[in-house]
């Protein structure tokens, strides 16, 4: 394949694998090489291999749009991005540091509030929380960690500096997607896995069935561990069916699960009732127990909650964890490093202008058309504003929404996503990515080696969700030690 990375066109960009100057980074040496050793037609065959590959092994995600719910195939691009071990050392210590802080954040705003007596966080800002569960104050769940599995989104500034963007503790999804990325890429490029010293990432459904293990509530050997999903027609259904099969637990619906007379948590199986310990839950807290949250929920377990809070079942992630999603809270995240930890923040977050400050206001409103504006519990990239890329009216009614509720909104400077090679028709292109590693807290803390990197196949865009549009990569840590 001809491939002149004079004229890839990553100007204003800091690119992952190549230089402004056209030059493959040294990590990306190989792999340019070994491209340009292929000819057009034998990369549209590793492509179409690919694509047969996601196909049969029925690797699918849902979006809902005017026509209704549609099942679509995985967006896979094949060119991996890759990252250099020492590189990746610094970002896996400062996931782990933001994710201890944030657990003891949690533990602490639903049981001496510590943080708000001392005014680090404004307590309205709790109070006023969309996702702080009053149900979940004094409940102390097993070594006091409430986000088991966290996603954290991190990009890449034109600096080539690492930022977080916003961390996921609900239920963060896609790490099924890395998984089955990793499949196919070994698939397609066997040759550069002899060449490159890959980390692996397949032991993470050991690492996650280990860690809900370390948290069950009775210290057994072989504690009951269940995946909880809405069902067939929630949009990461695949990804739960997926995690539950290769941990080799149950998949289960609320139907499946009942609370006892003595508040522990029971499976229906062919053979009676059988005692569950752990329930990985993929479920939303307002649905989670109807004798709680919605009354008229189907997709939870009535008294979920009342056993949960007696101690003899654990929830992960533990309802009301979500606290730490909102992006008002973001904000706040290198004080709460410092207040809990004693330690500066390892990772920077990205500048963020909060609404509900009267300055931070007047200025969100004049530079509309420069910034990008988020609610601050939204996921999936929905109703966000792009500045640089809205219409006049569109900002408009952005303002119209900050004004009438400035604590749900805030925004942050256009940051210029970092770009990879991305296979476009027959052509290499840069594409704007970001990457969400998976942090699991258990008896040990574990930072995936690599995770999802996220890619927008539209040209110019910079918005990497599935729902958007985006697709993904496959992600190399790869030990250059020695090379």
């Amino acid at each position: 394949m001809t491939i002149n990375w004079k004229e890839y066109g990553n100007d204003d960009c800091y690119d992952e694998l190549i230089t402004q100057a056209g030059v493959p980074r040294a990590h990306a040496r190989q792999l340019s090489k070994y491209l340009k050793s292929l000819s057009t037609a034998d990369l549209q065959e590793r492509k179409a291999a690919s694509d047969l590959a996601i196909t049969v092994m029925g690797v699918t995600y849902t979006v809902y749009n005017e026509q209704g719910r549609v099942e679509t195939i995985w967006p896979f691009d094949i060119i991996p991005r890759i990252i250099n071990m020492k590189e990746w050392e610094t970002l896996q210590a400062g996931l782990k540091q933001r994710v201890d802080a944030l657990n003891m954040f949690i533990s602490d705003l639903y049981s001496e509030q510590r943080i708000l007596k001392d005014k680090v966080v404004p307590r309205f800002l709790i109070e006023g929380s969309k996702n702080f569960r009053k149900q979940s104050i004094g409940v102390k769940p097993p070594l006091g960690i409430w986000a088991h599995i966290c996603g954290s989104d991190v990009i890449r500034d034109k600096d080539g500096k690492y930022y977080v963007l916003e961390d996921n503790l609900r239920v963060p999804s896609g790490v099924s997607y890395m998984l089955e990325n990793r499949l196919v890429s070994k698939r397609i490029f066997p040759d550069l896995f002899e060449m490159y010293r890959i980390q692996p990432v397949d032991d993470y459904p050991s690492q996650l069935f280990d860690t809900l293990a370390s948290v069950s509530p009775q210290p057994e050997e072989y504690p009951e561990v269940v995946v909880l999903t809405p069902g067939v027609y929630n949009s990461a259904y695949f990804e739960h069916a997926y995690l539950a099969q290769q941990m080799g637990v149950e998949l289960v619906e609320g139907r499946d699960l009942l609370v006892g007379d003595d508040d522990c948590v029971y499976m229906r199986t062919i053979d009676g009732l059988e005692k569950v310990d752990v329930v990985y839950r993929r479920i939303d807290d307002m649905f989670l127990d109807p004798e709680v949250f919605y009354k008229d929920s189907t997709l939870g377990v009535k008294g979920l909650m009342r056993a949960w809070k007696k101690g003899n079942v654990t929830l992960a992630n533990a309802p009301g964890c979500g606290v730490a999603d909102d992006k008002v809270l973001y904000a706040f995240v290198p004080e709460i490093i410092k207040y809990y930890l004693d330690q500066d923040s390892i990772l920077n977050n990205v500048p963020t202008y909060l609404c509900y400050r009267e300055n931070d206001l007047d200025h969100v409103l004049k530079n509309l058309d420069k910034l990008v504006v988020k609610p601050a519990n939204e996921a999936g990239g929905y109703g966000m504003l792009i500045g640089p890329k809205s219409t006049k009216k569109e900002r408009a009614a952005m303002a119209r929404m900050i004004k009438k509720n400035p604590r749900e909104y805030v925004a942050q400077p256009m940051i210029n996503l970092s770009t990879a090679p991305t296979l476009i028709g027959d052509k290499l292109e840069p594409r704007h990515l970001d990457l969400r590693p998976f942090i699991l807290s258990g008896q040990q803390t574990h930072v995936t080696m690599g995770g999802l990197t996220r890619v927008a196949l539209k040209k110019n865009s910079i918005v990497v969700n599935s729902s958007q549009g985006g697709g993904s990569k496959d992600t190399w840590i790869v030990d250059m030690s020695g090379k």
